[in-house]
């Protein structure tokens, strides 16, 4: 009930905001449809569907057929029967049934089964990763955004500061010391833009490198679904729903499959067979001997296995070890599951009461910095007092913007961490989700052996641009 309330919130947050500009939403959008690591991974789980079909197939009917065209080229001695030397036609059709393969068939489709299952909690894992990657790169654009224009503010105040009190110094109402003073801080502060222009900068390519497009103007994100009140109450949740943890728990009973099935190695199996074959002498003497003929056989064959150089003990050891790493894997990422939540839960609690404690230093700074001014009108204050007053409040305006985003991303990380952050949780849009059952359903059961996809044609969508493309060279399809 609690993950259902907490979805259906995020979908309605989501589904909000204005068409004039970019949201979280349409990022995410973009995100979904085009983003390479994602789409990479799907790829990924195709190849797992196969594993099923392949495994099938060692319990099917093998069919081959043979034919051949011999002549004799010498004879002599009891070979020479002065019969025809040919040509020789011949043909063949063998049917071999497997009945009994000691278990391995059977344990091999379980496994792969499995590990469908696990490669399915991946994608949504790699689903849930970058969802938190794109909120991330959203959220530090619009930190790095406002930060500039704080930054450039404050050039400007202080290039006004910086010009009034050469005007003061003119007529000797201030000191050199006070004019220095006034410069330095311009200085710095040009340095400051300077170097929050280059992170605005870099924030823009990676959401560029993740979202698929340069970012426009972008919308404040919607709230967060309401999130558990405890640490523990969050775990809870994640323990039960974290994709990671659940791709390495079928991991590991995979492997148990494994150990099964090669265990199945040192019994017997069995199989139905049959066989035709025919044959004619196209030219010569046969000696009354009819130029063609026919035989046709059926029976059961058994291979009993007596002694295997030790192969059989060895592949079970190596296949028990497998197992049991996958079952300590199982545990190192129950433990990350717990460690991310708790930690996702630590940092939007701090980054929450960051936010309250930062929104009232800017009211403080903004008072700070009115008084100070009127003071140093009158000259009970220094230009030093007025300098210091306009950095504190720019240090505590910053600190509320980087406060926000902290917040947002270390939300959206716990909603990740509980498995709540994969795209049927957001409930996008932009088309219908990938269905990973499509694939399986063509390919899992398939027995045709010539059955096949299309080469494949990159889904993600390249960032390249015309002006960054180097000459000569032909742009990939998209």
């Amino acid at each position: 009930m609690t993950r259902n309330i907490a979805i259906a919130t995020l979908v309605a947050a989501l589904a909000s905001g204005t068409a004039s500009a970019d949201t979280l939403r349409e990022a995410l959008v973009s995100t979904y449809q085009a983003n390479p690591n994602l789409t990479a991974q799907r790829e990924a789980l195709k190849a797992t569907d196969a594993n099923v079909a392949i495994a099938r197939s060692a319990g099917r009917p093998q069919i081959a057929a043979n034919v051949g065209l011999t002549r004799d080229l010498t004879r002599s001695g009891r070979f020479d029967t002065g019969l025809s030397k040919g040509p020789f036609i011949t043909g063949g059709v063998d049917l071999s049934m497997p009945l009994f393969q000691g278990g391995t068939v059977r344990n091999d489709i379980r496994a792969a089964k499995t590990r469908v299952e696990a490669g399915r909690a991946t994608l949504r894992a790699v689903e849930g990763d970058v969802f938190t990657e794109a909120v991330a790169a959203y959220m530090d654009v619009i930190r790095d955004r406002a930060t500039v224009e704080l930054n450039a503010n404050n050039v400007r105040v202080l290039t006004t500061n910086l010009e009034a009190t050469r005007d003061r110094f003119e007529i000797g109402d201030v000191t050199r010391t006070d004019v220095a003073q006034s410069e330095s801080r311009l200085a710095l502060a040009q340095s400051r833009l300077t170097t929050a222009q280059g992170r605005l900068i870099s924030s823009e390519q990676n959401y560029r490198r993740i979202i698929g497009r340069p970012p426009g103007e972008l919308q404040p994100p919607p709230p967060l679904p309401p999130l558990p009140a405890t640490p523990e109450q969050a775990v809870q949740i994640a323990l039960s729903n974290n994709p990671d943890l659940i791709a390495a728990t079928r991991q590991a009973l995979a492997a148990g499959f494994d150990v099964r099935s090669v265990r199945g190695t040192r019994l017997p199996t069995v199989s139905a067979i049959a066989s035709g074959d025919y044959a004619r002498t196209t030219s010569g003497e046969t000696g009354g001997i009819d130029r063609s003929g026919t035989a046709t056989s059926i029976g059961l064959q058994s291979r009993i296995p007596l002694y295997q150089g030790g192969l059989p003990s060895a592949r079970i050891r190596q296949a028990q070890a497998l197992e049991g790493q996958a079952l300590e894997l199982r545990v190192a990422s129950e433990r990350a599951v717990v460690a991310a939540t708790r930690s996702a839960f630590a940092d939007y609690q701090a980054a929450m009461n960051a936010i309250k404690s930062n929104e009232v230093a800017v009211k403080a700074s903004e008072l700070a910095l009115e008084g100070v001014r009127a003071e140093n009108s009158v000259g009970t204050r220094t230009i030093l007092d007025v300098l210091d007053a306009e950095q504190e409040l720019l240090n505590s305006q910053v600190l509320l913007v980087t406060a926000r985003r902290d917040a947002y991303v270390a939300g959206f990380q716990l909603l990740n961490a509980m498995g709540q952050a994969e795209a049927d949780d957001l409930g996008l849009d932009g088309g219908p989700l990938y269905d990973p059952l499509g694939n399986y359903r063509q390919v899992a059961g398939d027995w045709s052996d010539w059955a096949g996809d299309p080469k494949h044609n990159p889904v993600a969508t390249s960032t390249v641009t015309p002006a960054e493309q180097p000459q000569g060279v032909t742009p990939p399809p998209q």
